[in-house]
This record gives C-alpha cells, sequence and structure tokens, in this order.
C-alpha cells in the first residue's frame, strides 16, 4: 500500500514540469543581421528583369533571366525559370509571319477587335510600306482613329482610302465601328457626297 509521502510525490511532479517553462536566454538589445550585398544585388537584378516583362519588352528580359540564373540562389532558380518560359512563349507569340498583305490585314483587324491599338496600327503601316496604294490598310487605320476618337485621322484615311477603291465608301455606311463618327457632318459628307 503507497504511504502518504509517495502519493504527495506522485501529485507534485506532473504539476511542477507544467509551472515551470524553460525560456532561451537572450541579450538585452537587438542582434543586427549581416547585410548580405550578393543578394540585394541578386533582388534588384530580379526585379529589374520582371519590370521588363512587366512593360512587354520580353527580348530584353530573357537574356536578363538568363544572367540572373547562372547566379541565383536556389529559392529563385524555378521563378526565373517560369519567367524565361513565359518570354520564350510571348516572343514566339509576336513573331506572326504571313503569307499575304491580306492576312496581315486581318490579324491587325483581331488586334483592334481586341484592344491592342499600338500593335495593330504597327501591321497596318507594315502594309502601307509594302504597298502604298492599299485601300484596305487605309481604312483600317481609320477604323483605329474612330475607335481611338481621333476624329481628324479617320477622316483623313478613310479620305484615302476611299480615293483608292469606291467600295469602301459603301462599306463604311454600314461598319458599326464608325459610330462614334456619325454626329460628324463631315464624316456624312464624305459617306454621302451626293446628298
Amino acid at each position: 500500500m503507497p504511504t502518504a509521502n509517495a502519493k504527495s510525490k506522485a501529485t507534485k511532479s506532473p504539476a511542477k514540469k507544467s509551472a515551470v517553462k524553460q525560456f532561451p536566454r537572450t541579450l538585452a538589445g537587438t542582434v543586427t543581421q549581416p547585410v548580405d550585398h550578393s543578394r540585394i544585388e541578386l533582388l534588384q537584378q530580379y526585379q529589374a528583369a520582371v519590370t521588363l516583362m512587366q512593360q512587354g519588352n520580353y527580348s530584353a528580359a530573357h537574356p536578363a533571366l538568363e544572367k540572373l540564373l547562372q547566379t541565383a540562389t536556389p529559392e529563385f532558380t524555378d521563378r526565373i525559370r517560369m519567367y524565361m518560359a513565359a518570354c520564350i512563349a510571348q516572343a514566339k507569340k509576336g513573331a506572326a509571319e504571313f503569307s499575304t498583305p491580306e492576312e496581315k490585314y486581318d490579324y491587325a483587324v483581331s488586334l483592334l477587335n481586341d484592344g491592342q491599338y499600338d500593335d495593330a496600327r504597327q501591321h497596318l503601316d507594315e502594309i502601307l510600306d509594302g504597298d502604298a496604294n492599299a485601300d484596305y490598310a487605309f481604312y483600317g487605320l481609320a477604323l483605329l482613329a474612330s475607335m481611338t476618337g481621333d476624329t481628324q485621322t479617320c477622316l483623313d484615311k478613310l479620305t484615302e482610302a476611299i480615293r483608292l477603291n469606291g467600295l469602301n465608301r459603301i462599306q463604311a455606311r454600314s461598319d458599326s465601328d464608325f459610330t462614334g463618327m456619325n454626329d460628324d457632318p463631315r464624316f456624312t459628307e464624305l459617306l454621302y457626297p451626293e446628298a
């Protein structure tokens, strides 16, 4: 039979363990971490490469990321490889080849419909660089100007498109992309000269 003395020892020891917590000892004040200049430089280069990507400059971002991959710590390598793959995909996407100027025009119109006005303008201008009498390219530039609210450019480009091909006048009458121009009397006069 256990004695009262043994019973009290059994109940005291678990209570003693839970009541006393051991904390690690620290020195008063703050501990300063050493400055890792190579990590700071790595982060700056990484940020510069990501900024190039965000600006759409994939051809400049890719070599910067390749250079960065050579010195990057393992925590960055997966992300850098992902961004490099994105650069390659974007470069392939932008490098569309067209067998005819009409295909390039169709692509430019799809860019217009997607709201990529600067890219569309570039393709339409390239068509005109190859053929200064490409009425459909002038028509496309008139559409672009109408969609961006540039009234005078729209009138100038549409006038040239109609001069090169009179059927553009008929097409413009029913083109919903010119609805922003309907209130302009010069536009009405251009489309309905006989009225």
